[in-house]
């Protein structure tokens, strides 16, 4: 038995971890790297300079958000719009223009679908999700649908993009732990590393092959200090 067991809270933040990477990476042709550590914080809010979340309810129910500032907004969303083809002329380079929140909105709406999809092949649980919203704020807004849960317990997520601009990924989840009646001991925590494992080597080319030994130093320090 491991010394350290991945709590319930924090096998799903990984899995919500590793869907906005592949989200964004998929969608921008980019890299984006993220925090070995996964905080363990009293709550969770909208901050500045985008911020955009997204509730879940069913078997199991918590609260999603993504904060990212000015500079990773415009990044993820200009980028994403070149990969795309799109002409440089009508790109916006505006933060809060409609174009690159509601592209914001849209990435979180992907992230939340792949995220309970793959939490339902891991642990059979199902749960549904309300309509996303992304906002521009110029303050920290803590979300009072998140005292609806009881106790709920929160977790933070330090990413980066290409260019070293910072966002953040927030989710609280209800006290509960998700303990497989029908499965070998550690089955679960192995089907979220190999999850995590095709996520970063997905459309890793030979350039990227370095960034890839990255991702897996990281999780080696994870695996170190009791997160994997």
């Amino acid at each position: 038995m491991q010394e350290h067991s991945l709590r319930t809270v924090d096998k799903v933040a990984k899995i919500f971890c590793c869907a906005v990477k592949e989200v964004i990476d998929t969608s921008s042709g980019m890299s984006v790297s993220y925090a070995p550590t996964i905080q363990d914080v009293p709550s969770i809010s909208l901050k500045p300079d985008l911020g955009c979340f997204v509730q879940f309810t069913g078997d199991y129910s918590g609260l999603f958000i993504m904060n990212l500032s000015k500079a990773a907004s415009v990044e993820i969303y200009t980028k994403a719009m070149n990969f795309m083809g799109l002409p440089e002329e009508e790109i916006s380079s505006d933060f809060d223009s409609d174009e690159v929140v509601n592209y914001v909105g849209e990435i979180i709406n992907q992230v939340i679908g792949k995220a309970r999809q793959k939490i339902e092949t891991i642990y059979g649980l199902s749960a549904n999700n309300n309509q996303p919203k992304a906002i521009t704020i110029s303050s920290a807004i803590t979300l009072s649908v998140a005292t609806m849960l009881d106790k709920p317990e929160c977790r933070k997520i330090a990413f980066r993009t290409d260019d070293g601009n910072p966002f953040y990924v927030e989710m609280n989840l209800e006290k509960t732990e998700f303990i497989r009646l029908e499965a070998t001991e550690g089955a679960e925590e192995k089907d979220i590393q190999e999850h995590i494992d095709d996520v970063l080597e997905k459309g890793l080319g030979k350039k990227e092959a370095k960034k890839a030994a990255s991702q897996d130093e990281l999780d080696d320090l994870m695996a170190e200090f009791g997160l994997d």
